[in-house]
């Protein structure tokens, strides 16, 4: 008897793209959204944590958390591909707030959103200086949040300091650099202030720390 051919396996649904197609994507990499790409926009500035780097980070978070999601409030200031935000999301966290001013790569956000039916996010097109101000003048509190801002801006220099108002006790700021944000003692800059590195690495050209500040 003839054996019937193997059926492939359905491939999974594409998330839809606004403006210019996409030049790659990355992946979500644990969760109940584990191994869905996210399209990255060829947008100015955009430059998503890799994968690689993202699985590294989040067992960094995992280990300091107790890979307990559920109550975690995060905030995202410079959302880009959603690949840090989606990934929070993805994991469990009670709610995820991305901030980005690029409308294009809001609408893709949305587009993922809706897509994945992720309620537990909220997206908001703004400035992340002001947008950070904004959440501590209402008294918001989170207890992890990511700065990956494009490089040579000063942006890094302007909004972690306002992350010191935004974070709970013992909550974590993931910042990536194009310089190490490790300084020689008495050598670091004022908005360096008070901030712990508990862990670092190097991936190419870009530094990534996870942070704690010593209130």
């Amino acid at each position: 008897m003839p054996k019937k051919p193997l059926s492939k396996p359905a491939k999974p649904a594409k998330v839809p793209v606004h403006g210019p197609q996409h030049a790659n994507q990355v992946r979500i990499i644990g969760g109940q959204w584990k191994r869905t790409p996210l399209p990255v926009l060829s947008a100015l500035g955009l430059r998503p944590t890799p994968d690689r780097v993202r699985e590294t980070v989040f067992n960094w978070i995992n280990h300091q958390r107790d890979a307990y999601w559920a109550d975690a409030q995060v905030l995202d200031l410079f959302a880009g591909s959603g690949a840090l935000g989606f990934e929070a999301a993805s994991r469990g966290a009670q709610s995820v707030i991305m901030i980005d001013n690029n409308a294009e790569v809001v609408r893709q956000l949305e587009d993922i959103k809706a897509k994945l039916k992720a309620d537990n996010i909220t997206i908001t097109r703004g400035d992340a200086v002001t947008a950070a101000q904004s959440a501590s003048a209402r008294g918001q509190k989170f207890d992890l949040i990511f700065l990956d801002p494009p490089y040579q801006q000063s942006f890094l220099e302007r909004t972690l300091p306002l992350c010191t108002r935004l974070l709970k006790e013992g909550g974590l700021v993931y910042a990536e650099s194009g310089l190490s944000l490790a300084f020689a003692e008495g050598e670091a800059p004022d908005w360096m202030a008070n901030w712990d590195i508990i862990r670092a690495d190097k991936a190419g050209m870009v530094f990534y720390h996870l942070l704690k500040y010593k209130a």
